[in-house]
């Protein structure tokens, strides 16, 4: 025999399946100011991002060839299509003196819209 009371209850409607991000924020970090200004300005002219920033030093720990170490790092922040990542990510570990250099990327979710037509122009 059937519930009756399922017959009072919505139909069960899927999820809508999500989008792809169009905007990415990619991170990656390096050992002296020089170095951050380089990659950034190296992902700009490329047009392989918008806008990329470094912050001041930050201090970083983490196991490396199985010891703990600490050390001093510029982040570089890139803002990006997400299109132009694969393009970005070759550019970072071509151009970074890191044996295994971080590169994070974090979808953008929301954004001012004329914010995110710029990047997307000076990334075209």
């Amino acid at each position: 025999m059937a519930d009756p009371t399922a017959l009072n209850e919505p139909p069960a409607v899927p999820a809508p399946a999500a989008q792809p991000a169009r905007f990415l924020t990619v991170m990656t970090t390096t050992d002296s100011e020089q170095k951050a200004e380089r990659l950034a300005r190296g992902a700009i002219e490329a047009r392989l991002a918008a806008c990329a920033q470094i912050s001041a030093p930050v201090t970083s720990v983490y196991r490396w060839n199985g010891a703990v170490e600490t050390s001093r790092e510029w982040q570089v922040l890139f803002k990006t299509a997400s299109a132009r990542y694969a393009a970005l990510e070759s550019h970072l570990l071509a151009a970074h003196d890191y044996e295994t250099p971080e590169i994070i990327a974090t979808p953008v979710t929301h954004g001012g819209a004329g914010y995110l037509a710029w990047v997307a122009e000076e990334t075209s």
